[in-house]
C-alpha cells in the first residue's frame, strides 16, 4: 500500500520508544577529561606530600624532645637512650603519664616527665622535670605556656634564669613553706607585675616531687628483660 506523503502510517511505526542516547567519555569533551585530570594529580600528590611531610614532622618533635629531655637529664647520668623504652604509668582517670628513665651500667639513676600547672595566667603551663634517684631536681624547662609576654612568660629561658633556681632542691632541703615566693615567705623570687604565674609553677614542680616521693620504687625498678625458656621438650616459650 502506497504512502500518502506526509501522512504518518500508524501500521509501519513502531509502538516502542525510541532509544535514548548513552552519556560516556566522550561527551565530556576534552576540557571535562582535562580537568578530571588535574584533579585526580592534585590529590596524588597532596597524599605523598602529606606522607612526606608527617614523617619529617614526627622526626623533628623526636629531635625537639631529646634536646629538651637533655636539658633536665644530663648525659653524665645516663648511658641509654630516652626514647627508646619510656614507661607509661595509667593514672587515676585512665590517661597515661609517660615517664622517661635514664640508666647507667642498667641502673635507674633519674627520671624525667612532663606536669602541667593549670593555674597559670595565661591558662596552662607544661614543664618539663628531671629527677635524680635521691628526688633531687636536676632541672626543670617550659615546654609550652601562654603567660603575658614580657610578664609571666620570665619563665623561660631564654627570657631570663629564674626557673634554673629549681636545680638542687628537693622536698628535703625546703620545707613545705619554703615552696613559695619570697613574697608569701618562700625561697623563690616572683615577677615583678606577675606573680600568679611563678606561684603556679613552684606549686606544680613541688606536686611533681610529691608524686616521685609516692612513686618512687615504681619509677626506679629495673626494667623486667624478656627472657626466652626452654622447655623439657626443647620447646622454647
Amino acid at each position: 500500500m502506497k504512502s500518502t506523503p506526509g501522512v504518518i502510517d500508524r501500521d509501519t511505526c513502531s509502538d516502542q520508544p525510541l532509544p535514548k542516547k548513552t552519556r560516556g567519555l566522550g561527551s565530556l569533551g576534552y576540557p571535562g577529561l582535562l580537568l578530571g585530570a588535574a584533579v585526580l594529580l592534585s590529590t596524588s600528590l597532596l597524599a605523598v606530600g602529606h606522607l612526606a611531610t608527617k614523617d619529617a614532622i614526627t622526626q623533628r618533635q623526636a629531635e625537639d624532645l631529646n634536646t629538651s629531655l637533655s636539658q633536665v637529664l644530663p648525659t653524665g647520668l645516663r648511658d641509654n637512650d630516652l626514647l627508646q623504652a619510656p614507661l607509661d604509668l595509667k593514672q587515676p582517670k585512665g590517661d597515661q603519664l609517660r615517664i622517661y628513665r635514664g640508666e647507667n651500667q642498667g641502673n635507674i639513676t633519674a627520671v624525667a616527665f612532663s606536669i602541667s600547672a593549670t593555674d597559670g595566667y595565661g591558662g596552662p603551663i607544661r614543664l618539663l622535670l628531671g629527677i635524680d634517684a635521691a628526688g633531687v631536681i636536676l632541672g626543670v624547662r617550659v615546654l609550652s605556656h601562654t603567660e603575658t609576654p614580657g610578664l609571666g612568660d620570665k619563665i623561660e629561658t631564654a627570657k631570663s634564669d629564674w626557673i634554673l633556681h629549681f636545680e638542687g632542691h628537693s622536698l628535703e632541703n625546703l620545707s613545705a613553706k619554703e615552696w613559695a615566693v619570697k613574697k608569701d615567705g618562700g625561697q623563690f623570687d616572683q615577677f615583678t607585675g606577675a606573680t600568679v604565674t611563678p606561684r603556679a609553677v613552684i606549686k606544680t614542680v613541688r606536686q611533681a616531687l610529691l608524686f616521685y616521693q609516692q612513686h618512687r620504687a615504681v619509677l626506679l625498678a629495673p626494667t623486667i628483660p624478656i627472657v626466652t625458656v626452654t622447655t623439657a621438650t626443647g620447646e622454647s616459650t
